[in-house]
């Protein structure tokens, strides 16, 4: 009898582990694999998407691997709907057009989509479960905070640029296209809205969305055009969220280096926004037409003393204005020489002629009273290697593709 009783309750045992193990087995997804075929229907019709473009060789792109696929299913057990969130992949060996199309330059990158729009900001964070799940949560939550009182407005962060939005009703057209406006842009600025009778003081003229900038001496400035209309309220809130002069910090340096646009940035106290408007006025006024062909930068000086120090500057010398190429970074003169007609034009045009850095070579070129030939009383200048290019994608970290070229 006994012998029974055992077999019984061993095989009872067993199938009930069987059944606990089967019962909790988590949810498995498998990773959309995108090729030319399906990729702009499965991103268009995804709320959100991210994206891994990997390569079989890439031993990072292998490490990724499980921990992508991990995160998929973490995150697919709190928005199971089929196009809440979408984890997909592209072999970039396979599909180069697709790789191309979105310019990767590296293995593996990771690149977020909205409805179908590339999000100018890629993942750059730590490749663990928690940290891939954390970041898509953070990207499904409501990117406009509700306002309850007007008073608020009085105790929003002005160091940030803050983006309002005035309806009358949440359920419209209007709202839903501020709505989806910030969740591209929240990253960039902070997007506050009000309802009904709350929002009702300042819907004298109708619906409304206000710029608020982080300078409190600035006015507040109101969009004009259709609200109906996404690309004009993109555009115009785009605009204003991401100024022509951009702060350089440890955190989006990394991202600033990839787009491989040479910095011209001004090293400043944190507390000088003085020679900050001068820097932002003078850019606007001389060096507009220059937007794509290199970077306008800010730095805090306590914080950049590295980069301050290879141009043999500290924090006391501030203001100073510097370009860095990746190759080789170039002081300007004295900064109150920024106010000077043409002055900050002609040294972002001596970058891109190549005097810069010739000049670096050969000392300065001749001139009327330095012929050609005839021996050159000055120097040539050492400038040194650049700073920034050590915040670049690492090779610790990614596979690269190309190197930059000199300059």
């Amino acid at each position: 009898v006994e012998p029974t009783l055992f077999i019984a309750f061993s095989f009872f045992r067993h199938s009930a582990l069987f059944s606990v193990t089967w019962f909790f087995s988590p949810v498995t997804t498998e990773i959309t694999s995108l090729d030319t075929e399906n990729i702009d229907e499965i991103l268009n019709n995804a709320d959100v998407a991210l994206v891994n473009f990997y390569a079989d060789w890439c031993r990072f792109s292998q490490m990724l691997h499980p921990i992508f696929e991990e995160a998929s299913n973490v995150i697919k057990e709190e928005y199971p709907n089929e196009n809440q969130v979408v984890f997909a992949r592209v072999d970039c060996d396979q599909h180069s057009d697709i790789a191309q199309r979105y310019r990767i330059s590296k293995y593996p990158t990771l690149k977020l989509f909205r409805n179908g729009m590339m999000m100018k900001r890629e993942y750059r964070g730590q490749r663990s479960v928690k940290a891939l799940a954390d970041y898509i949560r953070q990207q499904k939550s409501d990117p406009v905070q509700e306002l309850h009182n007007l008073e608020e407005i009085t105790t929003l962060d002005r160091s940030k640029i803050n983006i309002v939005g005035y309806f009358e009703q949440k359920d419209s057209d209007k709202y839903r296209i501020f709505e989806r406006v910030a969740s591209i842009l929240h990253d960039d600025c902070a997007f506050f809205s009000a309802f009904g009778s709350v929002s009702k003081p300042e819907r004298y003229s109708g619906d409304s969305i206000i710029y608020k900038p982080p300078v409190l001496s600035a006015p507040d400035m109101v969009y004009l055009g259709s609200m109906t209309n996404f690309d004009l309220t993109f555009n115009w809130i785009q605009d204003k969220c991401v100024p022509l002069v951009r702060e350089i910090t440890f955190e989006n340096g990394e991202e600033l280096t990839e787009e491989g646009l040479p910095f011209l940035i001004l090293f400043h106290m944190k507390e000088d926004t003085e020679s900050l408007e001068i820097f932002q006025n003078e850019v606007a006024r001389q060096l507009i037409s220059e937007k794509g062909t290199i970077n306008f930068l800010h730095a805090d000086c306590d914080k950049f003393r590295h980069p301050l120090l290879h141009i043999q500057k500290t924090p006391a010398d501030c203001p100073v204005i510097a370009i860095d190429s990746f190759r080789h970074m170039y002081v300007f003169g004295d900064f109150k020489d920024v106010l000077l007609p043409g002055k900050l034009k002609q040294f972002v045009f001596d970058l891109h002629s190549g005097k810069l850095h010739r000049e670096f070579h050969h000392g300065p070129d001749p001139t009327l009273d330095n012929a050609p030939g005839q021996e050159s009383q000055d120097v040539a200048s050492s400038p040194p290697e650049s700073s920034f290019q050590k915040l670049a994608p690492s090779e610790y970290r990614y596979t690269l593709l190309r190197d930059r070229d000199e300059l």
